[in-house]
């Protein structure tokens, strides 16, 4: 396995080099940044034409001049790092340094909601086959697949954001939407519950009636303006997916999952009230990130100690529990401040924002406000780039799936009697995540790369934006530290997929 990794990472670097050796040179042939200057009419043209020259060491041919660059690329091994200047005069790393935050902010949470929401859906496509389910996945699936990203932002900007905030005003659901909203519900839900005709309508009935009358008890007590879950609804809404979470991994005839679920839900509930009481200035990023780590933790360690035999599998279902009641518990403390926050002066009452990365207007040192301002802010283009990425993974995990539930030794776990979820999880899904492993490698490793269409159309200044602006100003340096951080992570990423296919099937092995 090491001589593998060696001999990859020895490959990567070739690649790497030589991939970034023709980019260098064809650009630095292909345009010529003293140009706009030798057109102008300045009295000193001479200068910022001998200052450009000199600064951009663009008196030294192409081929020469990369290794110019590469001399401050390895100046990495001895802890000095330069990707050189920008034409404006400033250090490339700056820049990206700057950029590369805002792109893993913009881009990090839509990719990983797409890969849990996608592969998940596309599984219970496949199961499911030729279902209702099936059908209605797999044309939603298309449908987004086909659409351009920027007319989905639009679409959200309008119907959603500026939607939003105008039914903000009034914060009362209009009869129409009274009435489709539950029946769209009730498709929903009747559709994943699957079954003949008759469950069918059975579940559609549930399903309109109960969200019929929750959509009227939000418009009697103005939940929209003041929302809130309390400590019951957090309770609740915590147990209800701890106990999916448990019988998804162990069966749901199996009680020792459910009894280490809902003992970690009972755990969180106390903490709840201590936890609101921390003010908000007294928080941070690191100390939220640290939190989630301890809850985690905590978590497995209540799963374990239900366990007498799959203690792996109960060490997942209490930390996963954990961090599904601590997700519940701050959005209900987010919707705490909900009412202050859009009644402020910097938000002026219309809370969802169409432009720009964050509220300059914001002065609040509170933590809470801020997450929410972040959050906001987010929804849109998180949301615009998930629905694109969401339609490739059910596809992708729907076809994969469908492939390894036809071989022989999915026949053979069915003979000797195993159940279908242990068929399906512990035997299918397994092999089915190995041509995935590739896809999932390759997104997270262009995390960086961001995304140039979605950061135009939101305002959004990260690595998509930096990379137009170097394309078109013809800013070689700027455009190679984008191209070598990019191309660099993409091996990683390769890298990573070829070490995560032996750990997904022992047959494959990574020797000689």
């Amino acid at each position: 396995m090491l001589a593998f990794i060696g001999r990859r990472i020895a490959i990567s670097f070739l690649i790497l080099f030589g991939s970034s050796f023709l980019v260098y040179n064809m650009e630095a042939i292909a345009g010529d940044p003293l140009a706009g200057l030798a057109e102008s009419n300045a009295e000193n043209k001479v200068y910022l034409i001998q200052r450009l020259t000199a600064q951009l060491q663009l008196d030294v041919p192409p081929p020469a001049r990369y290794f110019l660059w590469l001399k401050g690329i390895a100046g990495i091994f001895v802890g000095n790092l330069d990707f050189g200047k920008t034409r404006s005069g400033g250090e490339v790393l700056d820049l990206i340094s700057a950029a590369v935050p805002i792109t893993l902010r913009l881009v990090t949470a839509a990719t990983f909601l797409a890969i849990i929401l996608g592969v998940s859906i596309g599984v219970l496509s496949a199961i499911r086959q030729y279902s209702r389910l099936d059908y209605t996945m797999t044309f939603i699936s298309f449908l987004f697949f086909s659409l351009p990203v920027f007319w989905i932002a639009v679409l959200l900007k309008q119907y959603l954001a500026i939607g939003f905030n105008d039914f903000l005003a009034d914060g009362k659901i209009s009869t129409t939407y009274l009435i489709a909203i539950p029946i769209l519900f009730g498709v929903i839900a009747a559709t994943f519950i699957g079954g003949g005709r008759k469950r069918f309508w059975i579940s559609f009935g549930i399903a309109v009636s109960s969200s019929g009358l929750v959509m009227q008890l939000l418009n009697a007590i103005s939940w929209f303006q003041k929302p809130g879950l309390g400590i019951v609804l957090v309770v609740l809404f915590s147990a209800g997916l701890g106990i999916t979470v448990a019988g998804l991994t162990m069966g749901f005839d199996n009680k020792v999952g459910r009894y280490a679920a809902l003992s970690v839900v009972a755990l969180g509930a106390i903490i709840y009230v201590p936890f609101n009481m921390v003010p908000g200035s007294w928080l941070n990023l690191p100390i939220m990130l640290g939190m989630a780590v301890v809850t985690a933790f905590i978590g497995g360690v209540i799963g374990r100690f239900w366990a007498k035999e799959d203690r792996g599998a109960l060490t997942r279902i209490g930390a996963i529990t954990a961090v599904i009641t601590a997700l519940f518990t701050i959005l209900d403390k987010l919707m705490q401040i909900w009412n202050p926050y859009v009644n402020s002066d910097a938000i002026g009452g219309r809370p969802l924002p169409t432009i720009s990365a964050g509220n300059d207007l914001m002065t609040s040192h509170n933590y809470w406000w801020q997450l929410l301002d972040v959050l906001l802010h987010l929804l849109l283009p998180t949301l615009g780039i998930m629905l694109i990425s969401f339609a490739g993974y059910v596809r992708y995990a729907r076809s994969s799936l469908l492939e390894v539930m036809n071989m022989d030794y999915i026949r053979t776990a069915r003979a000797k009697g195993l159940t279908e979820r242990t068929v399906v999880v512990r035997h299918a899904l397994r092999n089915a995540m190995i041509p995935l492993t590739t896809l999932i490698a390759f997104d997270l490793s262009g995390l960086i790369g961001g995304a140039f269409i979605t950061e135009s159309i939101y305002g959004w200044k990260g690595m998509g934006t930096v990379f137009l602006s170097a394309v078109g100003n013809q800013d070689l340096n700027l455009l190679m530290g984008v191209f070598f951080l990019t191309s660099f992570l993409a091996l990683m990423g390769n890298l990573l997929a070829d070490i995560t296919y032996s750990a997904l099937d022992p047959r494959i092995r990574m020797g000689k």
